[in-house]
């Protein structure tokens, strides 16, 4: 077995016992809510294809981070949180859509925006740590 195909031991992931503890995880976890909240609302709402879309999109990301944190390797996991980080992409690529058709107004769209994009720097980061750890053995 590959050193990135290792199991993280409990000493690696440090004090993140569980995928809830990654600050990741819990960012996105607000993405989500707030995509669900501004979709459900006035002509958003009923525009079903893209409503759908980026609601699937953005809980795409947090469902990744947590099935990527239980695989069995640094090699999976890694996986999945480059994944995660499209997914976020894609959401990023709706929002646009989203202002460009009047459904979002100019300051919510920045507020989504600006939560989007830390999300994906926070991905970003871990994507970063995943594969330097996994070189380093």
């Amino acid at each position: 077995m590959s050193a990135e195909e290792r199991e993280l031991s409990s000493e690696e992931r440090g004090n993140v016992r569980c995928f809830k503890d990654l600050v990741a995880w819990q960012k996105s976890r607000e993405l989500n809510r707030e995509i669900y909240t501004l979709t459900g609302k006035g002509a958003f709402a009923n525009d079903f294809g893209l409503r759908d879309q980026i609601r699937r999109a953005s809980v795409s990301i947090s469902s990744n981070i947590a099935e990527g944190f239980d695989r069995s390797s640094r090699a999976e996991f890694h996986r999945f949180v480059v994944i995660a980080k499209a997914s976020c992409a894609e959401v990023q690529s709706q929002l646009y859509l989203a202002l460009d058709v009047g459904y979002l107004a100019h300051k919510e769209f920045e507020a989504l925006m600006d939560r989007a994009k830390e999300v994906a720097r926070i991905l970003g980061g871990l994507r970063k740590s995943l594969k330097s750890e996994g070189k380093n053995e």
